[in-house]
């Protein structure tokens, strides 16, 4: 049993009753060590799914089991759970630091409900804005707008002609301009989309405002550049919000190569808690042959930061019709999506990274891309021979793996290519996906079942801040696959749910593996690293709704870095 030190029993109470506790008290700052018992523990461990009290002396789990006999050291500080449950640090495998730290400090349009409600988000930024200066908001979804359409330059006439103003679409893939913007970026009828990008035309041939994918480059020369200043706040915002839902872990996506140093030097100093796992954006253009080693150069990584991937994008997203499909869609007969990937820039980049002992991380969402994507990486892997491989398992990912011709599903696991995959797309995509691909073509759609029965794991995201990032939500989807109110329909695939372990593993031991750091993290066994996450009910429980559980304490390397 575990024995009581007077000196810090008040705070550990606290702690277990859900209040204050200050990361940086001397009290804290002068453990060595914890002993956790008196709830449900999981561990994602096969061996030893569950256990009563786990031991921590330094940054290392020292004891994973009963809780009886002696089995917490002299120097450890005793943590009752008093009931709640404590997971293996949740990494979410997907998701955009800085992004999430933005859509803090930007207009966040998340909350419109139409047309209207958009207007008025922007129409309230407006008034405060000097004429002429560009309103910028992101995070719009019309999937569930009553006027059943994307927004367009005439909608954001009416709010301002004045400042230019430019709104992009939740999934990032697509933004909304309005007159002005779009003439003093010289867009018109005639303008020619970039490849991998669109304009959308009106019956009469102009721009309705809507640009698709790589043509909202066309804009974006009015948006203001984020300062050193703003980058490092957006960055700490992220880490804090993040670590406050429990999160312990991120794989950033499309990180800027010019501010890997300011992450590591952040991380160091303190101001950025949780592990982050770096996978680095691609410039447009440039010799291809060097691009990988440019990742594979880099050094100096922080201790909770590691930077060692790359991140490439070979189509759009669903609902903006930029995701490439092998047909047309139902909804529109005329496109099938958008490559934003050629094979020959492509090809160069991989087996550059083969030699360079790179991950590759590629985003693929429609059939086509994922297709095309798997076509190049089994081209790069024959074009290198093994022995030149710096990495034997190199472990490269597709990013959101959404729509799959069922006959792709295997090529995954010949070909050692890990789904990285996020739950919460999926009961989002619920409402309009049928739209796009028709019930025939839904088999292969966020086929997280089927994957694993092929013998893959699925690293776990949440793509935020495309979605909330949530742990919870994205428990939720994996096990329910209904949307937050209860929804699901006939034509979604509810064969496709994973059980309650395998969607711990989803946000623990899989992403870690995914990230090449399963001997260190992901489960909870003796000799890991203790990153843990508390909350106060059990979500792998099914009497349980993971929405009504609340995140209570977040530790990384046996530190704790939030509580409630």
């Amino acid at each position: 049993m575990i024995r009581t030190l007077p000196a810090l029993s008040a705070l550990l109470l606290l702690s277990a009753c859900g209040q204050a506790i200050a990361p940086a008290s001397p009290e804290l700052a002068a453990v060595n060590g914890w002993c956790f018992s008196g709830g449900t523990i999981y561990t994602a461990d096969d061996a030893q799914p569950t256990a009563d009290a786990v031991a921590v002396i330094g940054n290392k789990i020292t004891y994973v089991g009963a809780d009886e006999g002696d089995w917490c050291p002299e120097q450890a500080v005793p943590y009752d759970l008093n009931g709640y449950t404590l997971y293996p640090g949740l990494t979410d495998a997907h998701a955009h630091l800085i992004g999430i730290g933005k859509r803090e400090m930007e207009l966040d349009l998340t909350s419109a409900k139409s047309v209207l409600g958009l207007q008025d988000l922007v129409r309230a930024v407006v008034i405060t804005t000097p004429v002429g200066e560009t309103v910028f908001g992101d995070g719009w979804i019309e999937t569930h707008w009553p006027e059943g359409r994307f927004p367009t330059r005439q909608d954001l006439d009416a709010v301002s002609t004045d400042h230019p103003i430019i709104l992009q679409r939740a999934d990032g893939h697509a933004a909304v301009a309005n007159s002005l913007a779009l003439s003093m970026s010289k867009i018109d009828g005639s303008t020619e989309a970039p490849f991998g990008g669109a304009i959308n035309l009106d019956t009469e041939g102009n721009p309705t405002g809507m640009l698709i994918d790589n043509a909202q480059r066309l804009v974006f020369g009015l948006m203001p550049a984020m300062d050193a200043e703003t980058r490092s706040r957006a960055f700490k915002l992220g880490s804090d919000v993040y670590a406050s839902r429990g999160w312990t872990n991120i794989h950033s996506m499309s990180v800027m190569h010019s501010n890997v140093d300011m992450i590591n030097q952040m991380a160091n100093d303190g101001d950025i808690s949780i592990r982050v796992y770096n996978s680095l954006g691609l410039p447009e253009s440039g010799p291809s042959d060097k691009v990988a080693a440019m990742a594979g150069g880099l050094s100096g990584d922080a201790p909770h930061v590691t930077t060692r991937a790359i991140k490439l994008y070979a189509d759009g997203a669903l609902g903006s019709r930029g995701a490439a499909l092998l047909l047309p869609y139902s909804d529109d007969l005329n496109n099938s999506g958008l490559m934003t990937l050629e094979r020959d820039r492509a090809i160069p980049i991989f087996e550059a990274a083969l030699r360079n002992g790179i991950q590759v991380n590629t985003h693929a969402i429609g059939d086509k891309g994922n297709q095309e994507t798997l076509n190049w990486y089994e081209e790069a892997f024959n074009n290198v021979p093994k022995s030149e491989w710096a990495v034997q398992e190199p472990r490269w990912r597709i990013e959101h793996s959404q729509i799959l011709d069922p006959s792709d599903i295997s090529r995954f696991k010949s070909l050692g290519v890990i789904p990285s995959m996020q739950p919460s797309h999926a009961i989002g995509d619920l409402h309009f996906a049928v739209d796009r691909l028709s019930t025939d073509r839904l088999e292969g759609a966020y086929a997280w079942r089927a994957l694993i029965d092929s013998g893959v794991i699925v690293a776990g995201g949440s793509d935020a801040p495309v979605e909330v990032g949530d742990p919870r939500i994205e428990l939720h989807a994996a096990i329910q696959r209904t949307d937050l109110d209860g929804y699901s329909n006939e034509n979604w695939g509810l064969d496709q749910r994973v059980a309650p372990q395998e969607a711990l593993k989803m946000f623990t031991l899989w992403p870690a593996h995914a990230a090449f750091q399963e001997n260190e993290l992901g489960s909870i066994e003796v000799g890991k690293l203790a990153d843990f996450s508390v909350f106060d009910k059990d979500m792998l429980d099914p009497a349980v709704e993971p929405m009504d559980a609340n995140p209570v304490m977040t530790m990384v390397d046996g530190n704790v870095i939030w509580s409630r």
